[in-house]
């Protein structure tokens, strides 16, 4: 995990619909940066519908909220699409950014190391400082630790 207090990287990814997103797009504002495995698994969807299902605190108070995995575009609008979800998904299948913010590590599964993504949140404040990094977050409660966090 990169440190609190340290430059959040900028990054170039295309969005389910094809356009470019860089983070230094929201210079001023708030963002919350959640990293996570795959499009249409049970973790992820629940994770991306408690977002969605707060989302407009999120929008109410002028924070975004921008999801990353290394998913296709299709896959995220598909995805996107089947929940409804309202804020960016960005597809990161070079791992640019995935590895920028380290969360591409080594994972054990059912005793076989592999290689993925650990479900991880970084808070970027308005100059584009880490706020906060949220190691290892749970799918079922990382949205509302957030806003919590943010005490909204």
């Amino acid at each position: 995990m990169l440190k609190e207090g340290t430059k959040a990287p900028d990054f170039a990814l295309n969005d389910k619909d094809g356009n470019s997103v860089k983070l230094s797009d929201f210079a001023g504002k708030k963002v919350v940066l959640y990293f996570y495995p795959k499009d249409n698994t049970p973790g992820c969807t629940r994770q991306a519908c408690a977002f969605a299902g707060v989302y407009d605190v999120y929008k109410e108070a002028g924070v975004e909220v921008i999801g990353i995995s290394k998913d296709s575009e299709a896959s995220h609008r598909k995805f996107a699409d089947k929940y409804e979800l309202p804020f960016l998904l960005l597809s990161d299948p070079e791992l640019e950014a995935i590895k920028a913010y380290d969360v591409w590590q080594e994972k054990n599964m059912y005793g076989k190391k592999t290689m993925g993504v650990v479900r991880s949140t970084y808070i970027v404040d308005e100059s584009g400082i880490i706020e906060k990094a949220m190691p290892k977050v749970k799918p079922d409660t990382n949205a509302a630790e957030i806003l919590e966090y943010l005490g909204l």
